[in-house]
């Protein structure tokens, strides 16, 4: 594998930072201190001006916490202001970095992030690369193939964190400029604490079993159809408490009616806010098992974060979780029906597989360091700039 040491690199996230929330920021702001570490002089510009109020479905896009001190982030970028865009872009062509990282994860930041990718690389040596959460959203709108084109055009590299997305890029580009990288591990929320402590913390009945649906509530996560397993009689029986922690990005009202339909009012624990960064450690600490029945799905950091505090998971077979979550191994991959995710359920807790697969998350964690992904994006910067 190749790493470079001769001169030292030097290189820009563009994306999403403190003080804007969310695990793109989180995930920008531990890949820039990874790159540090790692020797390549990196600092982030983040937005000023992230989504327009009407587009963000959240309450706030804004972290409450303190900033990273060890990172340089700038908040500078306005995504709906074409001339601040040439000027973002005239400021990184000024500080002459040997490449620029863009996260691709929205066809609405098209325009914005490909105009600054193409000014930048105008006359200059600079190398574009981009990291691509998603390249087919996972909810559609008007202009999405149009503004995605235009900014995979201004790319000279692409880094994927699932194969499906890798999959998804070749209909756009033909280039072989590519690689997957597993998502790496979420360390940013501390050392994990006993199952015992965070029950506590959290005011949790300690003779309980609880599963976790953690995250911001969207339904392509299908909360709805972990509610309906919940609703199955072996797990009431099991006395199994789901803890639902996370914002609702839509309407409740459908959720709601799940848990009142089938009386499940005592069985379902609502934390439907913003966790803080310091809190999260406790909801993942205080689960059994962490509970993921999306729909469709890329790569997530959910997973990544359960594997930290090394919890065992439930995914459904979408995008790129069964190459994260093994089946059996660390946890489940079921089909995408209330049924399927019950039977998992009740497996898990009949036969006692919580020891098992934690142990076997330990071991499987180790696909998913910080360092191996900058070494893969380091392989990637000499790919593209052999001639």
């Amino acid at each position: 594998m190749f790493h470079m040491s001769i001169s030292k690199l030097k290189a820009i996230i563009v994306g999403p930072a403190f003080p804007l929330r969310g695990g793109i920021a989180n995930f920008n702001e531990a890949l820039c201190r990874s790159m540090n570490a790692a020797n390549i002089e990196t600092k982030i510009i983040s937005f000023s001006l992230q989504y327009p109020n009407f587009l963000f479905p959240g309450k706030t896009q804004f972290d409450e916490g303190k900033a990273p001190v060890d990172i340089q982030i700038e908040t500078k970028i306005n995504s709906i202001n074409p001339f601040n865009w040439l000027a973002v872009a005239k400021q990184i062509k000024s500080e002459q970095p040997d490449f620029v990282i863009f996260r691709y994860w929205l066809p609405f930041m098209g325009p914005c992030l490909g105009t600054i990718a193409k000014r930048i690389k105008r006359g200059t040596g600079i190398k574009v690369i981009a990291i691509t959460d998603n390249v087919i959203p996972h909810e559609k709108r008007f202009g999405d193939t149009v503004f995605t084109n235009y900014f995979i055009k201004q790319c000279d590299g692409f880094i994927a964190m699932s194969n499906s997305v890798l999959n998804d890029l070749s209909k756009f580009t033909a280039t072989d400029k590519k690689s997957f990288l597993p998502h790496p591990i979420y360390d940013i929320f501390g050392e994990k604490v006993t199952k015992k402590e965070a029950i506590a913390h959290l005011l949790l009945n300690p003779a309980d079993k609880h599963l976790l649906f953690f995250g911001f509530i969207r339904k392509y996560k299908g909360l709805d159809l972990l509610l309906e397993a919940m609703a199955d009689q072996r797990i009431k029986k099991l006395n199994v408490k789901l803890i639902v922690a996370g914002e609702y990005y839509e309407d409740a009202a459908p959720y709601n009616e799940i848990i009142h339909k089938y009386g499940l009012e005592k069985n379902i624990i609502l934390k439907t806010e913003y966790i803080p960064s310091e809190e999260v450690r406790n909801y993942f600490c205080a689960s059994d098992m962490v509970a993921q029945p999306y729909r469709t799905a890329t790569q997530s950091g959910v997973t990544q974060i359960a594997y930290h505090f090394e919890k065992p998971m439930l995914v459904t077979n979408v995008g790129g979780l069964p190459e994260i979550v093994p089946h059996n191994k660390v946890g489940y991959v079921t089909e995408i029906d209330s049924k399927s995710i019950a039977d998992a359920i009740v497996d898990f807790y009949s036969n006692n597989r919580e020891q098992q697969f934690v142990e076997n998350t330990v071991y499987e964690k180790q696909r998913f360091l910080w360092s191996t992904f900058v070494n893969g994006l380091q392989d990637l910067y000499k790919k593209i700039t052999v001639h």
